[in-house]
């Protein structure tokens, strides 16, 4: 897929187009291009993202990692920050996207598009600096926009499947790994009481 497609993709999976979305999507085509891989079919590509925000979601789409599948760890420093290793490989590819400044103009716009104190105009305005953001940071060249080094860094192991156990309270099942023991009793986390 293209640039256009990969970006029309992210945007249908995360419901709207942002900065915050380019920048996964920047990171990943980046991620991609470096380490010479396709779109992560198991578990060959791992993904670590030190943010919870939008270009997570991008992360997911173009690079194929996945909670779910256990090769998207994320690591919530609040930093746009994208770590992504090919298996069997010596060194991580770790992206750091730039922040792009913002002019007072936008910051007073933003301001009120938060605050919905914005008028029709000054939405329009906002969302026409937005879309010209998101273009740049699409189309710019990575080193514009990204911080890219290779990383000495211990390759995560790969996903675990675990056996089924039985809360003998509410009896519902759930992983082994998650299971306390209360009063001679095996029990789900969500069971389970801390005794003060």
């Amino acid at each position: 897929m293209n640039m256009k497609e990969l970006w029309e993709e992210s945007v249908k999976f995360h419901g709207h187009s942002c900065p915050g979305l380019a920048y996964g999507v920047k990171a990943s085509i980046i991620a991609l291009e470096k380490l010479n891989i396709n779109r992560s079919k198991d578990e060959e590509l791992v993904a670590i993202v030190e943010n919870d925000a939008c270009g997570v979601d991008a992360v997911q789409v173009i690079t194929g990692c996945s909670i779910g599948k256990g090769n998207l760890i994320i690591r919530n420093y609040g930093k746009q920050v994208f770590i992504f290793i090919k298996r069997g490989y010596d060194n991580a590819l770790r992206i750091y996207i730039k922040p792009l400044p913002r002019n007072e103009e936008e910051r007073e716009l933003r301001k009120k598009v938060f605050e919905r104190t914005a008028t029709e105009e000054e939405k329009e305005r906002f969302n026409k600096i937005r879309q010209e953001r998101i273009e740049y940071l699409l189309n710019a060249k990575e080193e514009e926009v990204a911080d890219i080094k290779w990383i000495d860094i211990e390759e995560p192991e790969r996903a675990r499947i675990f056996n089924s156990l039985q809360c003998e309270i509410c009896g519902e099942f759930f992983m082994e790994t998650k299971g306390r023991i209360q009063d001679g009793k095996i029990v789900c986390m969500e069971c389970f009481r801390y005794k003060e």
